[in-house]
């Protein structure tokens, strides 16, 4: 595994994790405005709000370290059935769309949040800024090319090898034939 590797599975990992404590906030609001409307008649105002924020965060940021798991979606009955450097090569060409087509996602959704901040659109209920989450979308879509980036960089380096390239393979098992010679 490369610098580049760890550093890009390191940096994920960390935004996995304030993702997964986007998800305990979220839940500990949602119980504290139970308890509060139960017992006390009294809901946190804009907990609707706040929780839709905290869970725009939780799931792009959860976007980038889900792909360094390969966890996303994938069909692949008739892909496994192909040769492996096949495999390979179809592999880098999705990987390679999906950079051109997040990463020119993650330039409009931060274009898009920098029209946002200079609007000063807020939420409705608690008059949060809208743009900083727009912008974390946009920081996580940067994040997920960075990790497409690498995986791409990490199968080239794979395929072409020098360990990788044969240029004649063999075709005769040697054992198999000592051992039909000896007639075991």
């Amino acid at each position: 595994m490369s610098n580049l590797t760890r550093a890009v599975t390191g940096f994920s990992r960390v935004l996995d994790q304030i993702a997964g404590f986007c998800m305990v906030g979220m839940m500990g609001l949602i119980v504290v405005n139970i308890l509060l409307r139960a017992f006390f008649k009294r809901p946190i105002l804009g907990t609707i709000e706040c929780v839709v924020f905290l869970a725009v965060a939780m799931i792009s940021l959860a976007l980038a370290y889900c792909a360094v798991q390969n966890g996303h979606i994938a069909v692949d009955f008739v892909f496994c059935r192909l040769p492996q450097k096949m495999q390979a090569l179809i592999g880098n060409a999705v990987d390679a769309v999906a950079l051109i087509f997040w990463g020119a996602c993650a330039w409009q959704v931060g274009k898009y949040a920098q029209s946002m901040a200079a609007s000063g659109a807020v939420s409705s209920t608690v008059q949060i800024p809208l743009y900083p989450f727009i912008y974390i979308v946009a920081f996580s879509l940067a994040a997920l090319s960075l990790v497409l980036l690498m995986s791409i960089a990490e199968s080239v380096r794979k395929e072409f090898s020098p360990r990788s390239i044969t240029f004649l393979e063999p075709k005769i098992n040697v054992m198999e034939t000592v051992q039909k010679a000896a007639g075991k």
